[in-house]
């Protein structure tokens, strides 16, 4: 097997290099270290700061330096900006203390983007806050600041991209939580559209059953139809503990309404198995039922008036205030009936 040849040394190696060419290529490893530090440094340099006279230095005026690169005197203003809050750091030397054509060691690359925005927005309160947000967030501000600046390339994100959908319903509801002027909106919006009062409906009901089998699972009690409270059984709460189980591993988005619905199901049937497998209990729920109707209907009758019967009567009214008053005395009957036992006995 015959060894490799050696490679042919490279023309940067043997300086066959024009030097247009190498100036070209230090420059561009220049920046590529130091990325927009190098044209700051430009800035830096050769702009003198605010209240400094034209006589006391041979820096010139952001206008004359940018009429002099053939750019705006706004983006001469942001490199040097972007400069004078690093040098604020401790990353540079300050404004003042340099000159015209002298070199300083320059942070790295990856540093500019924190002192360095593009974009003119940024320099508004708005601009400023969602330059905060994005640091905070460990995106760039500028990226942050374009997205703000065009709500319709985002709408298009969010109506393509599922997962930018995502990141949008996760971020709104963050922001939710500290707007009330937003959550307003929100409920207005989903109470004016049909399918989202259904939908916010729908999870309403199956949250209510979670909290139901949720709430058996970690107290162990369980409240009857009549409204008792009272211990769980322990196979009434290990099988409510089960379905949570099962609910809580669901995937996120994964719908957890038929499970919801199932584990509710579930556990209505248990309790009701608990009450009738308990004698005591039994009696005690029904009474607590009858009492309940008992008031319900007290109620309901107290709330009927006749003081102007003849303006409305008719003669199905009063048969079936006939017939309300034989069922109402067939249930005395029934309870003289059941004193009398209880006396007797």
């Amino acid at each position: 097997m015959s060894a490799p040849e050696p490679e042919a040394p490279s023309s940067a190696a043997s300086g066959d290099v024009d030097d247009l060419v190498a100036r070209d290529a230090r420059e561009f490893g220049a920046y590529a270290r130091t990325g927009g530090w190098t044209f700051a440094l430009m800035v830096a340099r050769s702009v003198r700061p605010g209240g400094q006279a034209a006589d006391e230095t041979p820096k010139v005026s952001a206008k004359d330096f940018a009429e002099l690169a053939g750019c705006s005197a706004e983006r001469v203003l942001r490199y040097y900006k972007a400069w004078d809050r690093a040098a604020d750091d401790g990353l540079v030397p300050h404004l003042e203390a340099l000159r015209p054509g002298q070199d300083v060691e320059l942070p790295d690359a990856d540093v500019w983007p924190a002192y360095y925005v593009s974009r003119s927005s940024a320099a508004s309160e708005r601009g400023t806050v969602i330059a905060e947000v994005a640091a905070a967030e460990g995106i760039r501000p500028t990226k942050a600041l374009e997205v703000a600046e065009n709500p319709t390339a985002l709408r298009a994100a969010i109506l393509a991209d599922p997962s930018t959908a995502r990141a949008a319903q996760q971020a709104l509801l963050d922001r939710v939580r500290e707007d009330p002027e937003l959550q307003a909106a929100l409920a207005r919006d989903v109470v004016r559209t049909d399918d989202l009062k259904k939908a916010v409906a729908s999870e309403s009901r199956s949250a209510d059953r979670i909290g139901y089998v949720r709430q058996i699972a970690e107290s162990g009690q369980i409240r009857t139809p009549a409204g008792q409270t009272v211990e769980a059984p322990v196979e009434v709460r290990r099988e409510a503990e089960r379905h949570l189980s099962l609910i809580d591993e669901l995937d996120d988005g994964e719908d957890s309404a038929e499970w919801a619905s199932e584990a509710y199901d579930t556990m209505k049937d248990l309790v009701a198995e608990t009450v009738e497998a308990d004698p005591d209990l039994r009696v005690t729920e029904r009474r607590q039922k009858f009492y309940s109707s008992l008031t319900k209907a007290t109620r309901v009758f107290e709330e009927l008036t006749f003081d102007d019967a003849e303006d409305f009567y008719e003669d199905d009214m009063l048969l079936r205030l006939e017939e309300l008053q034989q069922a109402i005395g067939s249930c005395l009957a029934a309870l003289r009936a059941s004193r009398g036992n209880h006396s007797s006995s």
